[in-house]
């Protein structure tokens, strides 16, 4: 019976050891990445996160970092706890025949303004935040599934304990204390599955509210204007300007529904269109170029209905409209350029011809090949223009000036210029006194022989 007892505080002690070396093996499981990922962020240079996609490096950083956790931790405690066994089992073996079972987009302009060790700061500062979160839910987590196993091998070594007295009084024999010993485990077994359960049906259920609050919120996009004639005519240029521009077009092309009012196309709510046909009958063209990290031909073909069926003609001559292709032409591998992730490896003028991308911040002779080629693009077709400079919406057919939530003016360029009490009239007198500023400050330059 002593023998008996010593035995059991002796596993009862090292089943303690097994919990806490579980616990910290849990613990060290969640702070592995954190070492790895911060100097990926410092010691690399520019031209890798140029070519390297967001995605790809964000995968590296979380979900191979943890995979990298998992192998120093699970695994290679899963391996030497089956190496202890296996050396302990042979050792048994020996023993009786001698004496008869261890995750950007933007990186150039960080490293442009020498921000690298402001923005590590800040990963740190996070990463510090997410690593206080997981020493605590190391905490729980450990002693959560620390306690489920002692409880478990708490049953086994009673079992064994009473089991062992009894057989030493001769009240059960060795073949029905094994048989307990049988049904303990299988009760301890049963108990670690149900507390799996109900740890991964918790984390179920801490998740569910946060996705229904995606799903059920409510999109709220009010527009209601103070016009209610049509906006935009059949084959007529319509500008837009003022506030509000990209969220109306996203609701012409049903990317959000309105909350109240319609939008028609002759005569037609477009909620009652199938959003691809409506989709595939309008050619939108971005204010910033959406390019993907492919080629140039991947990415004009991809405008097209069915991009698998375009023909390199098809592809080449795109690229004459949009006066892109003497730029392509002088690349070393032409269409088949990959431009990299967001476009990067192409300058600004060159993303915006091959989007067919409107004039925004170009040199003056991009501006006139983009406007050239939207031009063309525009002949015969009925365009809307989102205007941010003024002076690209003056051979516009209309022009609808968005302020408040509504439509403030409609009318032609020369119509609203009239109103001098006009909104419209109030940012080109804007406009103008600005241009007149760049004026006068660039003549002071010439002046102080600066230019």
């Amino acid at each position: 019976s002593a023998s008996l007892c010593s035995r059991c505080i002796t596993l009862l002690g090292v089943f303690l050891c097994g919990g806490a070396a579980n616990a910290a093996r849990v613990y060290l499981m969640q702070i592995s990445g954190k070492s790895t990922r911060i100097p990926i962020f410092h010691d690399s240079e520019a031209g890798f996160f140029d070519k390297t996609r967001t995605g790809e490096l964000i995968n590296r950083l979380s979900a191979n970092t943890a995979v990298i956790g998992h192998s120093l931790t699970d695994n290679l405690s899963g391996g030497l706890r089956a190496l202890a066994q296996a050396a302990a089992g042979i050792s048994m073996v020996s023993i009786a025949d001698f004496l008869a079972e261890e995750r950007i987009s933007n990186m150039r302009t960080v490293c442009a303004f020498g921000k690298e060790l402001t923005e590590v700061a800040k990963y740190t500062e996070k990463a510090n935040d997410i690593l206080h979160l997981a020493k605590q839910e190391t905490i729980l987590l450990a002693g959560f599934f620390g306690v489920v196993r002692l409880s478990g091998n708490i049953i086994i070594l009673s079992v064994l304990y009473k089991g062992g007295l009894l057989m030493a009084t001769e009240h059960i024999t060795v073949g029905k204390c094994s048989s307990f010993l049988m049904y303990a485990f299988w009760v301890d077994i049963s108990i670690a599955g149900l507390s799996s359960f109900y740890f991964e049906l918790m984390k179920g259920c801490g998740a569910g509210p946060r996705l229904w609050e995606v799903l059920d919120r409510k999109l709220d996009f009010p527009l209601n204007g103070q016009h209610h004639s049509p906006l935009i005519l059949d084959h007529t240029e319509t500008a837009l300007c003022g506030s509000g521009k990209s969220t109306l077009v996203s609701l012409l092309l049903r990317l959000y529904d309105p909350d109240s009012g319609v939008i028609t196309i002759d005569g037609h709510d477009v909620r009652d269109l199938n959003p691809y046909w409506l989709r595939s009958h309008i050619g939108t063209v971005s204010q910033e170029p959406a390019l993907f990290s492919c080629s140039i031909a991947e990415n004009i073909a991809y405008g097209a209905p069915d991009f698998n069926t375009v023909t390199v003609q098809e592809i080449h001559r795109a690229g004459q409209i949009a006066n892109a292709y003497e730029f392509v032409r002088g690349l070393s591998e032409r269409f088949d350029t990959v431009v990299g992730e967001k476009g990067v490896l192409l300058s600004g003028g060159q993303k915006q011809r091959i989007a067919i991308a409107r004039a925004l911040a170009l040199d003056a002779e991009n501006e006139f090949l983009v406007q050239e080629a939207l031009e063309r693009l525009m002949d015969g077709r009925t365009v809307l223009i989102i205007a941010h400079r003024l002076t690209t919406i003056q051979n516009a057919d209309a022009v609808a000036v968005l302020g408040q939530r509504c439509v403030v003016e409609c009318g032609q360029h020369a119509q609203l210029l009239c109103n001098y009490q006009g909104l419209f009239r109030k940012l080109m007198e804007k406009l103008a006194f600005f241009q007149e500023g760049q004026k006068q400050a660039l003549k002071r330059a010439e002046d102080r022989g600066v230019l």
